[in-house]
């Protein structure tokens, strides 16, 4: 069970990411196949930017500002559904969507089946790395250093911590795709990477 529990961990892809990627690069003990906070009700943290001081000098400062917005909603929605292993209520498809979607849903559906959920919330640093504006369909890029160490893994009926493995990356690099569809910004894939930052 708690190599399962273990394995589970690992798919979570930052939205999915994955979401939970509470100790997602870090398990080595498993191989992810898979490519869908605090204890009260609050959200998590809101998403900073280094790029928000200059975004008044960058062209393209709106749709920087749109997309990180997306990411941050998006990580709300996420840490609500994680708190209850279901996305029923939230807004999660709102701000994601293809595999960051997908991915958080079936993960949410492991979880659930195991009475598992997740209390507390990540904290981010993230930032826009790459926009194209111009495209038929503007697209993004993102990089965040995600911060697990206070979203946790619980079962839900003991409240018992899953026991995870000691030497596990908590403090990460995810990178981020997005799309805007219409007048949202969408995130399309949530990649945890198997790098500390």
């Amino acid at each position: 069970m708690k190599d399962r529990a273990h394995c589970s961990a690992v798919r979570f892809r930052g939205f999915a990411a994955a979401s939970i990627a509470l100790a997602a690069t870090a398990l080595t003990a498993c191989s992810s196949s898979d490519s869908d906070s605090k204890p009260s009700a609050q959200t998590s943290p809101p998403v900073s930017s280094p790029a928000a001081s200059t975004a008044s000098a960058d062209p393209e400062a709106a749709e920087k500002k749109a997309v990180l917005q997306a990411y941050s909603k998006m990580w709300d929605e996420q840490v609500k559904a994680y708190r209850k292993a279901d996305a029923t209520g939230t807004n999660l498809d709102e701000y994601a969507a293809a595999l960051a979607l997908s991915s958080t849903k079936r993960d949410l559906k492991d979880l659930r089946s195991k009475g598992i959920v997740a209390t507390g919330a990540p904290t981010h640093e993230v930032d826009v790395t790459q926009i194209d504006v111009a495209a038929k369909v503007p697209k993004a890029e993102l990089t965040d250093c995600l911060d697990t160490a206070e979203w946790t893994l619980v079962y839900s009926k003991s409240g018992k911590p899953v026991e995870m493995p000691e030497k596990r990356l908590t403090r990460y690099l995810n990178k981020i795709e997005a799309e805007k569809w219409g007048e949202q910004w969408k995130i399309l894939d949530v990649s945890p990477e198997q790098q500390a930052c």
